[in-house]
């Protein structure tokens, strides 16, 4: 199988990247490609330029924006590993999708609107600083997953593997790391 990991967090020493590196291993032990995608060493540009709009509406897109979809029409499976911050991804993540996942590509054929990405798996493994007892009280927890499961993934035609939300990450101990990591480890271990 080949797999896919678009990874978006600056600091190599992050809780994000050791999940990153325990996902590539254990990829790796059980035989599969695997391509990873570090936006920030990268230095990718998400900034959605006026420019790139027009060259999405005439389906004549840059090398780099080129390069990244054919990355995701290569793989069969898509893992995506970001942080939440102020309730969302990051900036270089969300400006990753506004850019690569465009016009023509992801979701319409011809100007009609369908997800022209299936066949392909996706798993998200998210970290974030606040409860899953504080997320789901305030609905959070809905809005997270309808806005990036269904709203950007599942609408451009990927099924939902998995989505992991790691909680009060910034404050985990070693024991809950590493139950974190056996979950992540199961889960590409199938």
């Amino acid at each position: 199988m080949k797999h896919l990991i678009i990874y978006s967090h600056p600091n190599d020493g992050s809780l994000n990247h050791h999940f990153m590196k325990s996902a590539v291993k254990i990829l790796q032990i059980n035989k599969q490609e695997v391509e990873i995608r570090d936006l920030y060493q990268l230095n990718f540009n998400p900034v959605l330029s006026l420019d790139d709009i027009e060259r999405q509406l005439k389906g004549k897109i840059t090398a780099d924006l080129q390069q990244e979809q054919d990355y995701i029409s290569w793989a069969d499976h898509i893992t995506f590993i970001y942080p939440i911050w102020w309730t969302g991804m990051p900036a270089i993540m969300k400006g990753f999708i506004d850019r690569v996942f465009s016009y023509g590509f992801d979701r319409y054929d011809h100007g009609i609107q369908k997800g022209l990405l299936t066949g392909k798996k996706v798993t998200i493994i998210n970290t974030h600083g606040k409860s899953k007892a504080e997320y789901e009280s305030i609905g959070m927890d809905k809005a997270l997953s309808l806005t990036s499961d269904k709203e950007i993934f599942t609408y451009c035609g990927f099924e939902i593997n998995q989505h992991f939300f790691f909680d009060k990450a910034d404050k985990a101990n070693a024991e809950t790391v590493e139950m974190w990591t056996r979950q992540i480890i199961n889960h590409f271990s199938k």
